[in-house]
C-alpha cells in the first residue's frame, strides 16, 4: 500500500510505501476509492488536537470497498461499499458509552488522528464504524458527507427547531447542511468572510435565503446559529445575532480562544452549545436521509499524492465545498 504520512508536527506529508495490512478481530480492510479532506486534518497536521500519535495516515472521510474481513466481523461483505468517519472505535464500557453517549467515550480513537486514516490506497477500521453506503452516488461526492456531512448533521440535531438559522463559515460542512435546513423548511442566513462575495454567491445559488459578511447583522433576529469556521470572535458575533432564548452551537473540533464579552449577550436565556464528535446513530440517520434530501456536495478532486497541495489550498480557501482526494 501507499499513503501520505505525518511524521513530524508541522511538516508535510511524505508519501511513503508500506507494507500490506491485514485487518485484525473485528476490523475490516478497504481498498480506498475516495478521501475528503477536512478542516479537522490541519488540526492533525498543526498539532492542534490532544493525544498526537505519529507517525499516523490522516483522512477521516473515507469511502472504499471491503477488501478483507477480520476474524468474528459480520454485516459486511467483502467489494462491499462502506463509510468511514472521524469516530473510529469506542470502548463500549464507560459511563458515556452505556447511556448512548459514545460521541463523548473516555477511550475513544479517531480515524487520522489516533489510529491510521484514508489518505492512503487502503485503511483498516474497525468495522462495527463503517457505514454501508450502496451503490447510488459517485465516491467523490459521497466523501464529504463522512465528516462534514454528520458533523453538520448533529449540529443541526442541536439548534433544535430553529426555523431562522445561520450558518458562520460556509464550507464544506455548511454548503452541505444548508441543503438539509432548506429541505426542512428553515430559513438559511449564510455569513462568510468580509469580502468573500464568491462564498455567498455560492451559499445562494444552494437556496441560503440571505448571505452576507460575519460582520454583518442578519435581516432578522436568528433562532439558532451554527459556528462551523474555527473563529472564536464569532462567538460573540453571533450571540448578537440570535433573539432572546436563541442557541448558539459551536461545531468545530477546534476553535481558537472566545474573547471576553458582555454578560448581556448572553442574558435572556441564550445558550451557548459545542459539539463533539457523532455517534454511529448519527451516521445510520443522516446517511440514510441524505439521498432522500438530494443533496448536492461541490468538490474539487486532487490525486492522493497531491495531498499538501489539497490542505494547503483548503487552509487558503482557494475552493468552494470540499476537497477530495483520489488514490
Amino acid at each position: 500500500m501507499h499513503a501520505m504520512v505525518l511524521e513530524q508536527i508541522g511538516s508535510p506529508l511524505v508519501w511513503t510505501e508500506l507494507p500490506d495490512r491485514r485487518p485484525g478481530p473485528g476490523e475490516i480492510r478497504v481498498r480506498v476509492l475516495a478521501c475528503g479532506v477536512c478542516r479537522t486534518d490541519l488540526h492533525v497536521v498543526d498539532g492542534e488536537l490532544r493525544d498526537r500519535h505519529l507517525p499516523v495516515i490522516p483522512g477521516h472521510e473515507i469511502v472504499g470497498r471491503v477488501d478483507a474481513l477480520g476474524p468474528g466481523v459480520t454485516g459486511l461483505r467483502l467489494d462491499e461499499r462502506v463509510g468511514i468517519p472521524w469516530l473510529g472505535h469506542t470502548c463500549g464500557a464507560c459511563p458515556y458509552c452505556r447511556v448512548g453517549q459514545e460521541n463523548l467515550c473516555d477511550a475513544p480513537q479517531f480515524t487520522g488522528h489516533t489510529r491510521d486514516g484514508g489518505y492512503a490506497t487502503a485503511a483498516i477500521a474497525d468495522a462495527r464504524f463503517a457505514f454501508p453506503l450502496g451503490e447510488e452516488g459517485e465516491d467523490v461526492a459521497l466523501a464529504p458527507l463522512l465528516c462534514a456531512g454528520l458533523i453538520g448533521w448533529r449540529s443541526l440535531a442541536m439548534a433544535g427547531e430553529a426555523r431562522r438559522l445561520g450558518l458562520y463559515g460556509f464550507g464544506a460542512a455548511a454548503h452541505i447542511i444548508a441543503q438539509v435546513a432548506k429541505w426542512q423548511g428553515r430559513h438559511v442566513h449564510a455569513f462568510t468572510k468580509p469580502g468573500d462575495r464568491t462564498s455567498q454567491d455560492f451559499a445562494l445559488s444552494l437556496g441560503a435565503d440571505w448571505a452576507g459578511a460575519s460582520d454583518e447583522a442578519p435581516p432578522e433576529a436568528l433562532d439558532a446559529a451554527i459556528i462551523f469556521a474555527p473563529v472564536g470572535d464569532l462567538v460573540p458575533v453571533a450571540l448578537q445575532a440570535v433573539r432572546k432564548g436563541g442557541r448558539v452551537v459551536c461545531a468545530g473540533i477546534h476553535m481558537s480562544d472566545i474573547p471576553a464579552f458582555p454578560y448581556a449577550l448572553l442574558w435572556e436565556e441564550r445558550q451557548l452549545v459545542s459539539v463533539a464528535n457523532l455517534t454511529r446513530q448519527d451516521g445510520l440517520d443522516f446517511l440514510g436521509l441524505a439521498p432522500r434530501i438530494g443533496i448536492r456536495t461541490q468538490t474539487t478532486a486532487y490525486p492522493l499524492r497531491d495531498a499538501n497541495r489539497a490542505l494547503a489550498d483548503l487552509r487558503a480557501g482557494r475552493f468552494d465545498g470540499a476537497a477530495v482526494l483520489v488514490p
